[in-house]
């Protein structure tokens, strides 16, 4: 897919895909490109909270509404904490194309678990 993280940290993950190689038969960015990009970002940003109190993070809830179409250039994912919990962590992910619009908004709820022993 091309993804390259660019920011980590509690606070923010960001990260950059090409729409080249991840459009559909139409010529438009794949909206399951655009999921699963946004799941991944989503889901390491909820993993770095969790390393901090000694857990992983695993996915239970995921939506997004896409607001606009990309037929080329690079994509931006940025996750950003809504909540972050010592059980449940919520991000909100925009992916926006290289004029600064918004081309989806998700949000993912992670639940943070201790290792199994």
């Amino acid at each position: 897919m091309g993804v390259k993280i660019v920011e980590e940290s509690v606070d923010r993950v960001v990260a950059t895909m090409p729409v080249e190689g991840n459009r559909q038969s139409f010529g438009l960015l794949h909206g399951g490109a655009s999921l699963a990009v946004g799941e991944a970002v989503g889901s390491w940003a909820a993993v770095i909270h969790a390393s901090t109190l000694g857990k992983t993070a695993v996915g239970v809830d995921v939506s997004a509404t896409h607001h606009r179409s990309a037929r080329a250039g690079l994509i931006t994912i940025t996750a950003t904490p809504i909540h972050l919990g010592g059980t449940l962590t919520t991000h909100e992910v925009l992916i926006t194309n290289q004029a600064g619009q918004r081309l989806c908004s998700m949000r993912i709820t992670n639940l943070l678990l201790a290792p199994r022993t």
